[in-house]
């Protein structure tokens, strides 16, 4: 009888580690069809809860954070593969920041656009009824970054559309020039042209251009548009100068091929002409 108690522990033990287990699939639904380890505990739960707390999951779903694999705990933290402990601090989690940690949130991982937005108007403001990033971009439902998002329903919540829209105006022209010169490239590239040259000075120019997203400075913007498409005026002319070379290459293999057949045409006249003596 001694020996058996060992044994009847362990099968106790096993029994409420399976209850457990049950418990937690019992409160999140959607664990239960979870098909390998990249599964996100946070949203196999929270997507089968009722009302607000299904709604993270919701607006998440179909962003620009969802299509790059950005999940949960890449911004809240926690263990995304651990159910009991997903909101352990232990583990990392840092929760939802207060209104003015916000922007140092989403630095974490847009330096550059946090160094950008900090030495704003509008970073200025911070703590004093300023705009954060969720303002324009949304918490969970966070879409590519466009000048849409420049837009009189979205400014005139806070201030005149008027500024606004010189900036859009500004901006959308430098944007149309990139896009057509960013087209033109690799069109080229896929000829097999080397455009080592264009697609540096492209990125360091968009580079350039993006800063200029967070600065609400109307006539910064403005000028220093003006001197980003004189950059992008400089790609262009390179392009054209390919353009050209290509046109006179196109020229000279008509030419050559031209010349061939003329000279097969000599030939064949000629030798007729000898047959005939």
């Amino acid at each position: 009888m001694r020996q058996r108690i060992p044994g009847i522990m362990t099968a106790c033990r096993l029994m409420i580690t399976i209850f457990l287990v049950l418990l937690v699939i019992l409160a999140c639904p959607g664990l239960s069809a979870a098909t390998g380890t990249d599964e996100i505990v946070c949203i196999q739960c929270h997507g089968t809860l009722p009302g607000k707390y299904a709604e993270p999951v919701k607006l998440w779903q179909g962003s620009i954070h969802q299509e790059n694999g950005i999940a949960c705990n890449s911004c809240h933290g926690g263990d995304p593969k651990d159910a009991a402990n997903a909101m352990s601090p232990a583990r990392g989690f840092l929760g939802a920041p207060k209104e003015k940690d916000i922007p140092a949130f989403c630095g974490r991982c847009h330096v550059g656009v946090l160094k950008d937005y900090l030495s704003s108007h509008h970073g200025k403001a911070l703590g004093r009824g300023g705009p954060t990033c969720v303002t324009c971009h949304g918490n969970h439902k966070v879409f590519k970054a466009t000048l849409d998002l420049i837009n009189e329903k979205s400014c005139s919540r806070c201030h005149s559309f008027a500024q606004a829209e010189k900036i859009k105006a500004a901006m959308s022209e430098t944007e149309k020039m990139i896009m057509t010169i960013e087209t033109r490239t690799a069109g080229f590239k896929q000829q097999g042209i080397d455009t080592d040259r264009l697609e540096k000075g492209l990125f360091a120019v968009r580079n350039s251009f993006h800063s200029l997203f967070h600065t609400v400075d109307t006539d910064k913007v403005v000028a220093e548009s003006a001197r980003i498409r004189a950059e992008l005026k400089k790609l262009d002319d390179l392009l054209n100068g390919i353009d050209e070379q290509l046109r006179k290459r196109r020229l000279f293999g008509a030419a050559a091929v031209a010349a061939a057949l003329l000279a097969a045409l000599l030939l064949h006249l000629f030798r007729k002409t000898f047959d005939r003596d």
